[in-house]
């Protein structure tokens, strides 16, 4: 139990003074101050809430899942101790950062910013090369076989339909 609370912990605090809350928060802050146009429309605004809303699921879908499945964090420091092929990894082995780039996205068409497009271009590189330089080798490293069957079988961006069964 002292696992799952500490864990629990580590993660809220990572998410909510660190990495998630840095890109999809402040950053998001200081280029647009949280200006709505006022040229906005329902149109625009009703689709973009929703991606924002939609775009958070994954994320905290994936921390709950990291605590208790993988009983380990989202953060790097503290991984995860089991692989985690479950919930959204049965269709698509990223779906946090898709998450944070379809939330991202909401924000963008929200403040209608082409600064937060740009913003969003370097959010999505920085997330594809971390996964193929460091997360991917090193789940790779520490789940040997595991991995390489949940890699053959579950994309890294475009999501599968059909969920897969291990």
């Amino acid at each position: 139990m002292i696992s799952f609370r500490r864990n629990l912990i580590v993660s809220l605090l990572f998410t909510f003074c660190g990495g998630p809350a840095v890109v999809l928060f402040l950053m998001p802050w200081y280029i647009t101050h949280f200006q709505i146009s006022a040229t906005g429309s329902l149109a625009r605004n009703i689709p973009a809430v929703v991606l924002i809303t939609i775009g958070l699921i994954p994320l905290f879908e994936s921390i709950w899942r990291f605590i208790v499945v993988g009983r380990g964090t989202l953060m790097p420091a503290v991984p995860t101790e089991r692989l985690v092929v479950s919930g959204l990894y049965r269709h698509v082995r990223n779906p946090m950062y898709l998450g944070v780039v379809t939330a991202l996205t909401g924000e963008a068409l929200l403040f209608a910013s082409r600064h937060m497009l740009v913003y969003l271009a370097i959010i999505w590189s920085i997330m594809h090369g971390f996964v193929c330089f460091y997360e991917e080798p090193r789940l790779a490293g520490t789940h040997g076989e595991e991995y390489s069957r949940f890699k053959r079988n579950v994309p890294r961006w475009i999501p599968r339909l059909a969920a897969w069964k291990p």
